[in-house]
């Protein structure tokens, strides 16, 4: 089974793509945080297992991670699609 790593960098608007950020700006919402990410990914359809203790490679503080098992999209689809509902979460 396949797991797609979701950080919270990804969906970060204060963050640039070289920095990290994957989604376009327009999509990206501010400190996104693992708990509406995986609120986010469980809207999709898919299961969401939540890591605190996890930083991502690029940045210094720890923010967490989001497993994402049994996705059968791209992970591409995958974080456009997460990065479309974290607008609606936000609204």
């Amino acid at each position: 089974m396949v797991e797609n790593v979701l950080w919270p960098a990804y969906f970060d608007a204060d963050l640039t793509r070289s920095e990290g950020r994957r989604v376009a700006t327009d999509l990206a919402v501010d400190e996104p945080a693992v708990d509406e990410i995986a609120t986010a990914v469980q809207q999709i359809g898919y299961d969401a297992v939540i890591e605190r203790d996890k930083t991502y490679p690029r940045a210094v503080e720890t923010r967490g991670r989001v497993l994402v098992t049994g996705a059968e999209d791209t992970k591409n689809d995958l974080v456009q699609a997460v990065g479309a509902y974290l607008g609606v979460l936000r609204e």
